[in-house]
């Protein structure tokens, strides 16, 4: 499909000019470009992407009604996990950056 075709089918101008297509297309490339260079950080170890979330449209509607807002970003639960609805919701950067794999908790 031509990006012009996308871009009518939802709406939201060209694409990287609206925030939550970017973000959408930013999951996207890192668990199915192999040259993208965060890959190995997701795809590369087998994270994915829902197959409804394919769809931009259905990703959008989802994010709408989970409290998408322009100052959070989508955090998977279960880092280990998949983009998925039931392991994604949308934080802020500093309850990100507790959900890393590398944060480790004192004791």
């Amino acid at each position: 499909m031509k990006i012009s075709a996308r871009i009518r089918r939802h709406g939201d101008g060209a694409p990287g000019k609206v925030r939550l297509y970017t973000i959408w297309n930013g999951m996207l490339r890192r668990c199915r470009a192999p040259k993208c260079k965060a890959y190995k950080n997701y795809g590369g170890r087998g994270i994915t992407v829902d197959p409804c979330w394919l769809d931009y449209v259905a990703f959008k509607a989802w994010a709408l009604n989970s409290g998408y807002a322009d100052n959070l970003t989508i955090d998977r639960i279960d880092s280990n996990g998949n983009y998925e609805p039931d392991n994604c919701r949308w934080a802020t950067m500093l309850e990100q950056r507790h959900n890393r794999r590398s944060t480790e908790i004192a004791i």
